[in-house]
């Protein structure tokens, strides 16, 4: 089982940031790899994709994008296939049971989510998404699908430090 790290902004909602730890890819890939553009085996990524949604939202569709490190967010009604998932860097949805999930390596995951209106977002913040506006967008896409922006509490997940350049 994969460590789960959770915020206390978004206690009691279902969420999480998680590691390497906890899967079954082997060699070169032996982690929770999650990556369906890396050359690791797709039935092991497929069944390390499970295991993750599993450890956060038990019985969830998880739903990601292609991500572009762009300022895109995409609402999410239901997952989209694996080879039509649109080309994006955020994600919001007010779907229960659909686990919205973001892939980082030195980028920012960014956890939102407004609990009176249902509505939760998820953002893949590089650089390059962040100054072009990707979190501002998932913001006004939240409130477009009924979230009010005092009530929005966020989490921003691990990422890399200064020190590891």
């Amino acid at each position: 089982m994969p460590d789960v790290i959770t915020a206390a902004p978004l206690e009691g909602l279902p969420h999480g940031f998680l590691g390497r730890r906890g899967g079954v890819s082997g060699g070169a890939y032996a982690s929770l790899n999650v990556g369906t553009g890396s050359e690791d085996d797709p039935a092991l990524v497929e069944r390390n994709r499970r295991i993750a949604a599993e450890a956060v939202l038990p019985g969830a569709a998880l739903a990601t994008v292609y991500q572009v490190h762009s300022a895109l967010c995409e609402r999410v009604i239901a997952p989209w296939p694996l080879a039509e998932r649109p080309h994006a860097d955020a994600m919001v949805t007010d779907r229960p049971g659909v686990l919205l999930g973001i892939l980082t390596a030195d980028c920012a995951p960014v956890l939102l989510a407004d609990r009176q209106a249902g509505v939760v977002a998820a953002a893949h913040a590089g650089w390059r998404g962040a100054k072009e506006g990707v979190l501002t967008n998932t913001i006004e896409a939240m409130i477009a699908h009924g979230a009010t922006r005092g009530n929005i509490a966020a989490a921003i997940g691990p990422a890399i430090a200064q020190e590891s350049y």
